[in-house]
């Protein structure tokens, strides 16, 4: 299929500049209703690179009143035609994963090679994968009695809200994207007030395919766009990742409709090192683990690191390397391993962390790797990453999310106790265990308190894992089949008397 509409745009300003003042509402570029926008950051060099529309509880009626009137002709539509539309957005994206990784880079201080590339890359991979689960939108049949013919089949629930963080909008914005249309919903998205642009211009590429108020987009803060969309009479479903203390208020508003909500709300993932385990691949799964690459700005983020006292000077010093080679520098370079912190606000929420850590007694921060010396990055919101030793699992830096690239290596010496640690923390979203040895892996993998657990790796979220927390990391699953089902339908029962 041809598209000859929009050709990939690899200039991230001029892109940014294009998309300025806009929703996209009804399949069309629209400003806010009430005209009114607020600035988007570069926080990499600190220069505004446009304006994105500030969404209000007006741009929230028009955008659900566009869905709905889209999703009426949409869940009519076979399952498997929804499929291929959904499926050939994700080949569309195929085309544009270079501009969305330089815009995504522009927004969000991500590196480009590191980062932003693979994340648009995953863009257009969960779209095909749900795309291709399109027939397994079937009921089944129950043998509740011969003379009756008892079946149940899968129906969309309607309007689904769906409200993105900014440390990976592409990847999140999909797993909950994708299978919500495969499903036969339509979808009003909020985007995060930092990342607006690259959320919008993947909504106004996907509107070539798929019919107009099916996939609507709205930039905003929660208060004034987030909280009208999830409270809206006609939003039946509400899908939301973002902090524990934001997902209990969107929560506590879809209790009063009684609607379903998916809830991924963080994280402290413990990693634990055992004296057997390869010494250099558990280093690398650290590096990847604790997201530097991403500025620690990740859920899953290694920052418990439990590593054994006999081994425990060894990997300080071999992560310490690693860390230390890798480049901080403007995100947009070929040259950068590590970005800039998404926003003022972040950067000093990471850095007060930092002076805590240093301040506490019988700490040491391990500084890694160098503020760039460009003139251009001097009003950057560039953190060097700290690795500390010498602290407890007690400490607030070991029991808060920090989102910033700080982790907390802690010695242990008893099995039992380190798996006691880290299961010691209101958290329950991802944990890794390295060993050499088949008990221990197996023992730990079902006695760590978490919704996601690796043996000797440390994958980043990706279609066909299911993904989801317990305790307070949140409810529901994404990234799966079971998250398109049970998360995206309802199940009807239907009993027919043949008698």
């Amino acid at each position: 299929m041809s598209h000859p509409l929009l050709q990939p745009v690899l200039d991230p300003h001029a892109l940014a500049r294009s998309l300025s003042g806009r929703h996209l509402i009804g399949g069309e570029l629209v400003p806010a209703a009430s005209g009114r926008t607020f600035n988007v950051v570069n926080p990499a060099k600190g220069e505004v690179v446009g304006q994105a529309a500030f969404g209000e509880a007006a741009d929230v009626e028009a955008a659900v009143a566009a869905a709905v009137k889209a999703q009426a002709d949409w869940k009519q539509r076979p399952a498997r035609e929804r499929g291929k539309l959904v499926a050939e957005c994700g080949r569309l994206l195929t085309a544009h994963v270079e501009e969305l990784a330089r815009l995504i880079t522009l927004e969000t201080g991500k590196a480009l090679r590191t980062e932003s590339r693979v994340e648009a890359g995953v863009l257009s991979d969960s779209f095909v994968f749900y795309g291709g689960l399109a027939p397994e939108l079937k009921g089944e049949t129950v043998p509740f009695n011969p003379k009756m013919l008892t079946l149940t089949q899968r129906e969309p629930i309607g309007v689904v809200g769906a409200i993105i963080p900014w440390n990976v909008p592409l990847l999140l914005m999909a797993l909950k994207i994708a299978p919500a249309l495969v499903a036969g919903n339509a979808v009003v998205v909020k985007s995060a007030e930092e990342a607006p642009f690259t959320v919008l211009r993947v909504c106004q590429i996907l509107n070539q395919v798929l019919p107009p108020g099916l996939f609507n987009m709205l930039s905003g803060y929660g208060p004034e766009c987030g909280a009208p969309l999830v409270a809206h009479p006609k939003v039946g479903k509400v899908t939301f990742t973002g902090s524990v203390e934001t997902g209990r208020i969107v929560y506590r508003t879809a209790a009063e409709k009684l609607i379903p909500v998916t809830l991924e709300l963080g994280g402290k993932s413990p990693m634990i090192v055992m004296a057997d385990a390869d010494l250099d691949k558990a280093v690398d799964g650290a590096v990847i683990g604790m997201r530097f690459t991403r500025q620690g700005q990740s859920c899953t983020a290694a920052s418990r690191i439990f590593v054994h006292d006999s081994i425990h000077d060894a990997f300080v010093a071999k992560l310490k390397a690693k860390v230390d080679a890798m480049v901080m520098g403007d995100p947009l370079d070929e040259r950068t391993d590590i970005g800039a912190i998404v926003s003022p606000g972040q950067f000093e929420k990471v850095t007060d962390y930092i002076r805590i850590g240093q301040e506490t007694p019988g700490a040491t921060a391990h500084t890694c790797s160098r503020r760039p010396d460009d003139p251009a990055l001097a009003k950057g919101l560039f953190v060097e990453p700290v690795i500390f030793t010498g602290l407890t699992n007690d400490s607030r830096l070991a029991r808060e999310e920090i989102f910033g690239p700080v982790t907390c290596v802690i010695r242990f010496s008893d099995y039992e106790d380190v798996i006691r640690q880290a299961n010691d923390t209101e958290y329950g979203l991802a944990a890794t265990i390295w060993t050499r040895d088949l008990k221990t892996a197996l023992d730990a993998t079902q006695r760590l308190e978490a919704g996601l657990v690796q043996v000797n790796q440390n994958l980043v979220v990706q279609p066909n894992i299911s993904y989801g927390g317990v305790k307070t990391s949140g409810l529901g699953k994404e990234a799966s089949l079971e998250a398109m089902l049970e998360h995206f339908t309802h199940k009807k029962t239907i009993i027919l008397n043949m008698a």
